[in-house]
């Protein structure tokens, strides 16, 4: 069934200007990560997570075209910043589904790249995530088909989220993944302060060994999921402070802002989170920090079940 996300677009013009016939785009959400627990670490080096997810109305755009050889152009406004592009994870994913579906009709995508990257927002992940979709609507398989969930978890352990975007708690590595959750949607205000934060050494910073278990993150009565953002935390605010110390100054300035009620780090950082009573209190609060921080990447938006928008 085709992702409530999906754009229908007859008419996509690409980078050139140009109007591409039959081209389609989706949308990627940024992912956050209202909580992220780390249950302890695998005897084959992974970590095991509980995270609860939910999406933003804001990240990339994925556009395709259907006909001739798999490949990417990506631009947008930190597309400078994606790395290169035979690595990047649309290509991955498209190559991990054609593995599982025979004649996988494939085709020319255009990635605009909004989010910033390394930022703790899933972005390549997100991007991942809507190349799946489609190609899925391109060779009509049904969303819960599972090759495509299996091209997903080959891809990266945030795809599988990515896939069909709606807030969930997600276990394991990633790829235990809860029934979607009503979570009732939330404003908030994204920053970055313009630093990128390799998941690897944050990781590597919490210094557990292969096979050791970390504290207890599950309370024992069933919280609810108000309980369960305001009494969580992410316990890789800490090692990615120590990697760069900014991001302890954007929590604190965020912290500090009026009407906010929580502030987090999401993911494995630098991006942080602070929700807001209302979304005029969180406009407010990003109009003020781009004032006083131009260089930090900041954006007010809602998170909860979200169509991005990368405006």
């Amino acid at each position: 069934m085709p992702s409530r996300r999906s754009l229908a677009a007859a008419s996509v013009l690409s980078p050139t200007g140009a109007i591409v016939p039959g081209a389609r785009a989706e949308q990627a959400p940024a992912k956050v990560n209202l909580t992220l627990h780390v249950l302890g670490r695998r005897a084959d080096g992974y970590h095991e997570i509980e995270s609860l997810v939910a999406f933003a109305g804001v990240g990339d755009e994925l556009t395709f075209s259907p006909g001739g050889a798999l490949a990417l152009i990506v631009d947008g406004p930190t597309a400078a910043y994606a790395g290169e592009v035979a690595d990047n994870l649309v290509l991955k994913a498209a190559r991990a589904l054609a593995e599982r579906v025979a004649g996988l009709k494939l085709g020319g995508f255009t990635l605009s790249k909004h989010l910033p990257v390394a930022a703790g927002l899933g972005g390549g992940s997100a991007d991942a995530g809507a190349a799946l979709r489609l190609l899925a609507r391109e060779n009509g398989l049904a969303l819960d088909d599972p090759r495509l969930m299996q091209a997903a978890r080959a891809t990266g352990a945030d795809v599988p989220v990515c896939l069909d975007p709606r807030p969930r708690l997600m276990r394991g590595i990633g790829e235990i993944l809860s029934d979607p959750i009503d979570l009732p949607t939330m404003p908030a205000v994204l920053v970055n302060p313009g630093i990128a934060v390799p998941t690897r050494e944050v990781f590597a910073k919490l210094g557990l060994s292969p096979g050791s278990i970390a504290a207890a993150s599950t309370p024992g009565r069933s919280p609810s999921i108000a309980d369960t953002v305001a009494h969580g935390r992410n316990d890789l605010e800490r090692p990615a402070i120590e990697l760069q110390p900014v991001i302890a100054e954007v929590l604190s300035v965020l912290r500090n802002l009026p009407g906010c009620t929580l502030c987090r780090m999401s993911g494995s950082g630098a991006t942080c989170f602070g929700l807001f009573d209302t979304m005029d209190a969180a406009q407010t609060a990003a109009r003020e920090l781009r004032v006083g921080y131009p260089g930090w990447w900041v954006r007010a938006t809602e998170l909860g079940e979200r169509i991005a928008n990368s405006e």
